[in-house]
Parts: structure tokens; sequence; C-alpha cells
């Protein structure tokens, strides 16, 4: 890497779906929950909730089913999707190939990073355990900002809680709802969409644009640097 490669300031990293395998136990969860409101999702139907906050994950689910949610249903749905989810997190998450080795070479390198994730920290702790809280400065969740992804208020306090200005921020996401948030919030954004099905938004420079794959596996902390310095030039 030359010493002329400018390096972003920090670095944002999405949860589920961009460092964990996480999006097919949340399918899994969302169709119990939407079972349970009278109408299982179709595939199709369930992609509208990938990166979404639970609050529009239930709305999706209770409009499909025809259901017209009450006071109280929030909570108690929340409830019982997350108590679904929590063991399926403690026994069977996957951390994607080459992400710890990515997240540790550039932790020793003096690189600032957090988790920036839509998930609740009631689910997300046991994930983030999992991963390696340690290579993080701080983690930020769904409910500990006024509006989740896609609005960008996770991003914005995340670069006011590092003291960076966001634009020196390089976010790593895969949902359409998290690329648009950090777009939003002024980052630079490199997104990991799972199929040609996700949204990009036109700001997000797709990962496959920069190497042979949709996924990190093999990234190194010089072509993180050298990617954000050439989406920057």
């Amino acid at each position: 890497m030359s010493s002329l490669t400018s390096r972003p300031s920090a670095i944002l990293w999405d949860m589920d779906g961009t460092l964990t395998n996480s999006e097919p136990l949340w399918a899994e969860a969302t169709f119990y929950l939407s079972e349970n409101l009278g109408r299982r999702l179709t595939p199709t139907e369930r992609l509208a909730t990938v990166g979404a906050t639970f609050e529009r994950t239930l709305q999706i689910c209770a409009d499909k089913a025809g259901v017209q949610l009450q006071p109280g249903d929030t909570e108690r749905y929340r409830t019982l999707m997350f108590d679904y989810v929590k063991p399926l997190f403690a026994d069977h998450l996957e951390i994607f190939p080459g992400i710890p080795e990515l997240l540790g070479e550039l932790k020793a390198q003096g690189m600032p990073m957090m988790v920036t994730t839509n998930t609740e920290r009631y689910v997300a702790d046991s994930a983030i355990a999992a991963l390696g809280r340690d290579y993080f400065v701080d983690t930020i969740c769904g409910d500990e900002v006024p509006q989740g992804k896609p609005a960008p208020d996770m991003y914005a306090e995340a670069a006011r809680r590092l003291g960076v200005p966001a634009h020196e921020c390089l976010v790593f996401e895969d949902s359409a709802a998290g690329m648009r948030a950090a777009v939003d919030a002024g980052c630079t954004v490199i997104g990991l969409p799972e199929d040609d099905r996700v949204a990009v938004p036109p700001e997000v420079t797709e990962i496959s644009s920069l190497r042979d794959t949709r996924h990190l596996a093999g990234a190194t902390a010089a072509d993180v640097y050298a990617w954000f310095d050439s989406l920057r030039s």
C-alpha cells in the first residue's frame, strides 16, 4: 500500500448479512412471526424485511395477513420473535469466512471500528460477543437511535461518537435499507448485496466491482484502504 493512500477515519460495519451469515436465521424468525399473525410470508415478500426495523417487519407481516395491529401488539410480537431468534443466534450463528482475520488486521493497525446494526440489543449482544467485542470501539443497535435504518440516525450517531466527519467513514452494508442509511448520513459505502434482487442505491459501490466475489473472504486491510482511496479520488 502506498504511503499516499488515504485511509478512512473509521470503518462502520453492519452485522447481519455483512459480518455474520445471520439472514437465514432472521428469515426463519420472520416466517415464524408471520405465521403467528395468520399468514406465512412468501420468500419474495420476506425480502422487504431484510435490514428493516422490527416495527417495519411487523407491519409488513400484519399487512400481508390482513391484521390491524392493536395497542400492545408491538411489544407482544417483539417478545415472541426475539425469544424465538435468540437461541438460533446462540446455536447456529455463522461468521463469514475471512472476517475475523480482516477485523484483527484492521484493529492491529489502529483502525477505529464500530458495529452498526438494526438488530436490537437484546439479540445483538450474543452475535457481537461471537464476533469479538474487542475488535470494536463501540456498538450501536437499532433500539438505541431515534429511527433505525433506512434513516441515517445510526450512522450519524456513530460518527458523532467517534468524533469524525461522516464522510471520512467507510461503511460495509448488505441490505438496501442499510446502504440507504449510510449514504444519507454522508458516508462512503461499499455494498455486499446477497444477490441481484437487492436494490443497491446508485451512490453505493458494490464489492463485486472491486473484487471477484460478493463477500470479503481473503480481503486485507491494504485492500480496504485501497478501495476507500479509489472511491474518494
